[in-house]
C-alpha cells in the first residue's frame, strides 16, 4: 500500500511539533488517527521515522531525510492546485527571511528571484545579520526561515535544518603561481605562503579550525571581511587564500585572473542550508520557499 498525502501531512505536523498530541491539536483530529497514520507510513516505507522519548518525538536520520521529501511533495501539490485556481487564488501572506552576509551575495539572490516569480503576491521581508543573531530571531519567532552556513550552528536542539549544498575549501592562487603547476598541493606547501584570510562571521569559526590544521603559526598577510578584497589581493600576488568553493570566481574586480586548486589533507567543508525553529509549524509561504530552494539545488547538482 502506498502512502497518502494525509499521512504526509500528519508526519510533517508531528515532525514540526515533536509531539503527537500537539500535532493532533493543530490538525483538529484525534491522537489515535495521527498515531495510526504514522504506524502505516513507517510500515510502508520500511524505516523508523521517529525516536520516542519522554519529551515527545524526534526524527531519526531516515525521518529527517524523508521530511525533506514530504515537504517538497506537499509544496508541489499545493503549487499544482494553485495553477488551476483563479488569479485571485494565488498564494498570499508574508515571508520573513533571514540571511547572513556571505549567503546574501552568493545564494539568496537566485532563490529569492525564483520565489518572487512563483509567488508574486507574497510580501517578502529579508534581514541580513550574523548567524548568531539570526538564530536568536528564529528561536524568538521573528523569522520564518533563514539561509545561512549551518556548519557552526550554536543551538541545534532548537533549530531544524535542510542542507542545500556542501562546499569544500580550495586554494586560491594568482595566475602563474608556482603551486598552480604542482600535481599535488599539501597543507605544508600552503604553510610556506603568505595567507589572505576572510573573517566573515559565518565562516570565521571554520577558518580558525582550518588555520589550526597547519600545525604551526600561519603567515597571515591580511585579514578582511570582504570577499572582493580577497580576490584583488590574491590576484595581484599579495598572498594565497583558502576559501569555500561556493564563493570562487575566476576574476577579480580589476579583471585579473585567479586560479583555484585542491589541497590534500583533511580540510573543513562549509554546509549551506535553510534553518527554521524546531517545533514551530511552517507557513505555506515558508514551505514554498524551502521547496523552491530544494528544486534549485537539485538543478544545480545535475
Amino acid at each position: 500500500m502506498s502512502f497518502t498525502l494525509r499521512q504526509l501531512q500528519y508526519f510533517v505536523a508531528v515532525a514540526e511539533h515533536g509531539s503527537v498530541s500537539l500535532a493532533a491539536q493543530k490538525l483538529s483530529i484525534s491522537q489515535s488517527a495521527v498515531t495510526e497514520a504514522l504506524k502505516h507510513l513507517e510500515a510502508d516505507l520500511g524505516v523508523k521515522l521517529f525516536d520516542r522519548h519522554a519529551r515527545g518525538l524526534s526524527t531519526t536520520q531516515q525521518g529527517h531525510q524523508f521530511l525533506r521529501h514530504a515537504n517538497g511533495i506537499l509544496a508541489s501539490v499545493s503549487g499544482a492546485r494553485r495553477a488551476f485556481e483563479k488569479p485571485g487564488g494565488a498564494l498570499t501572506g508574508k515571508l520573513q527571511l533571514g540571511v547572513t552576509s556571505l549567503m546574501a551575495g552568493y545564494v539568496m539572490s537566485d532563490l529569492l528571484a525564483k520565489f518572487r516569480r512563483a509567488n508574486p503576491e507574497v510580501e517578502v521581508t529579508a534581514t541580513e545579520d550574523t548567524g548568531e543573531y539570526l538564530e536568536h530571531l528564529l528561536i524568538g519567532g521573528e523569522l520564518d526561515v533563514a539561509v545561512m552556513v549551518t556548519t557552526a550552528l550554536r543551538d541545534r536542539m532548537a533549530l531544524q535544518t535542510e542542507i542545500l549544498d556542501v562546499s569544500p575549501y580550495r586554494l586560491w592562487l594568482p595566475l602563474g603561481h608556482p603551486l598552480a603547476s604542482q600535481e599535488s598541493i599539501s597543507l605544508s606547501d600552503v604553510a610556506q605562503e603568505k595567507l589572505i584570510v576572510l573573517t566573515l562571521d559565518e565562516i570565521e569559526e571554520e577558518t580558525v579550525k582550518l588555520l589550526s590544521a597547519f600545525g604551526r603559526r600561519p603567515r597571515i598577510a591580511f585579514r578582511t571581511r570582504s570577499v572582493e578584497a580577497v580576490r584583488s589581493l590574491v590576484a595581484t600576488g599579495a598572498g594565497v587564500s583558502l576559501l569555500p568553493d561556493l564563493v570562487y570566481r575566476p576574476w577579480s574586480l580589476e579583471g585579473d585572473r585567479i586560479e583555484s586548486r585542491d589541497v590534500s589533507g583533511a580540510l573543513p567543508v562549509v554546509q549551506v542550508g535553510i534553518v527554521w525553529r524546531k517545533g514551530s509549524p511552517l507557513s505555506q509561504t515558508a514551505r514554498d520557499f524551502i521547496a523552491i530552494a530544494q528544486a534549485h539545488q537539485a538543478l544545480r547538482g545535475r
